[in-house]
């Protein structure tokens, strides 16, 4: 119990400063002259009464956490926080059930980017930032997750392999390191995120779709403004615009520090994770491009090209965002493309899935036991970068790996026992845990997740928040042993 109290104590202040992120969308209310003004004002106060409350009663059993702490707060953050950022939703829009407005706020906060609403057009300007400004705020905390929180569990990606890292960006773990280290992420990020809007308005947006779609490209979320997403434009120069970014988002962002910090580009040529990032996904985009060539699905390579990057880079960032409804298109491009969703983003980055660091051990694994089999005797490390890796964390990630795919199988088949056809289950599932947005059939991209019953939706939400999470991080909160002194 005191544990939990002193939880509850760190989470009141994180609702706190939850409260002062609806300042953001209530000013851009205030200056635009929008309709949602209420909703902010009647939402800031509920917040921030509760974290208040929340500290008055926990506020005398304060004390410092510990490392299993952290793992209780990060699920309880992530589960709570999506409840609170529901409120504007759910004043301006009654008629949005809680299980929508929880799934739309999930959504955004775990930069998946699949929504269940329609019409965003026509939403007073201030409802979308705030859809977007989930996003990038969920991204920067999918970093600190990423760079604090996860190398506990010997799961993360910095747990692979030791690069040369000098100052915050090594060994950083729940110590006051991490406070440098996440003010390093956060000035990177920051940068970036302001070299995108920049980008995007001279491409031709308006000043505001530039910032909405800045936050949420490079927190690697599809939420837009518009119910065509980038066909809305129709423009080359801004879908190349976005190509870039989410491709600069799908790398670590600590080896963007690095390369700011030195002025060089050295930090990524020596990354061996972004060097298969990118082989894999330029590769895959030039793949589809013939692909729908040969099948005439376009007139010419060009064309084909144009609307495989676009929508290639998308999806294995993660992203979600698309320029045309590639449902439609023959059915082993879109399946491709949610298969490399599952493994092409970096560790440290703002995409999701399994990541690619673990994909390339799990393989240089399997290589090492096939070479066993011809040699018995043989001492054959598995390396990454050169280093070999301890065998601690080849059976985390192993297990990481078995987690991943028995959630998978679980979800898909509660989904199809609730009258989703299978294609749809898989694929809504598939999206939902790598933290993609769209996927097939009924949740495609030129649909929504409306057309889920509220089962369905809960099903989704728990996918996003075990994959935005890594699972172990939120699982490992159920098991006994967590519980024991």
């Amino acid at each position: 119990m005191v544990r939990l109290i002193a939880v509850f104590n760190v989470l009141s202040v994180v609702i706190m400063a939850f409260a002062l992120c609806l300042i953001f969308p209530l000013a851009c209310s205030v200056l635009l002259g929008d309709s949602a003004q209420t909703a902010y004002d009647e939402a800031i106060l509920f917040t921030a009464a509760s974290g208040v409350l929340l500290w008055a009663m926990t506020r005398r059993k304060r004390r410092e956490l510990q490392p299993r702490d952290g793992f209780l707060l990060v699920a309880l953050v992530w589960t709570v926080l999506p409840a609170f950022a529901t409120l504007p939703l759910m004043f301006y829009l009654p008629e949005l059930s809680f299980t929508d407005a929880y799934f739309e706020t999930v959504s955004g906060l775990t930069t998946t980017g699949a929504t269940v609403l329609s019409g965003l057009d026509a939403l007073p300007p201030s409802i979308n930032i705030w859809r977007t400004f989930l996003i990038w705020i969920g991204g920067m905390g999918v970093i600190v997750l990423a760079v604090a929180i996860l190398p506990l569990l010997g799961v993360g990606g910095s747990q692979m392999y030791k690069a040369e890292t000098p100052g915050p960006m090594k060994d950083t773990k729940l110590t006051p390191r991490i406070a440098e280290t996440a003010k390093g992420l956060w000035l990177v990020y920051v940068m970036i995120t302001v070299a995108c809007l920049l980008a995007f308005r001279l491409a031709g947006m308006n000043w505001l779709d530039a910032m909405m779609h800045a936050f949420s490209t490079m927190g690697l979320g599809a939420f837009s403004s518009h119910d065509a997403s980038f066909g809305y434009w129709n423009s080359p120069v801004i879908e190349a615009v976005a190509i870039y970014f989410m491709l600069l988002a799908g790398i670590n962002f600590g080896t963007h520090f690095l390369a700011w910090r030195r002025w060089s580009f050295a930090p990524y040529v020596r990354d061996p994770e972004a060097r298969l990032y990118l082989l894999a996904v330029i590769g895959s985009v030039f793949g589809i491009a013939y692909y729908l060539l040969a099948n005439q699905i376009y007139p010419s390579f060009w064309t084909a090209l144009r609307f495989s990057a676009f929508n290639v880079v998308s999806i294995a960032t993660t992203t979600g965002f698309s320029n045309t409804d590639y449902n439609l298109w023959p059915v082993f491009a879109p399946v491709w493309m949610l298969f490399l969703c599952s493994f092409a983003t970096c560790s440290g980055s703002t995409g999701g899935g399994i990541k690619m660091i673990r994909a390339e051990l799990m393989a240089r694994q399997a290589v090492r036991e096939m070479t066993r089999i011809i040699h018995p005797r043989a001492v054959v490390p598995v390396k990454l970068g050169g280093v070999p890796v301890e065998n601690n964390i080849i059976f985390a990630v192993l297990a990481f790996i078995l987690m991943y795919n028995g959630s998978v199988i679980a979800m898909t088949m509660l989904l199809a026992a609730s009258g989703l056809d299978i294609v749809t289950a898989f694929s809504a599932v598939i999206a939902c845990i790598n933290n993609t947005g769209p996927g097939l059939g009924r949740v495609g991209p030129a649909t929504t997740y409306a057309a889920l019953n509220d089962f369905q939706t809960w099903i989704c939400s728990i996918a996003m928040l075990l994959g935005r999470l890594e699972l172990f991080t939120l699982l490992v909160v159920f098991t006994p042993g967590f519980w024991r002194k």
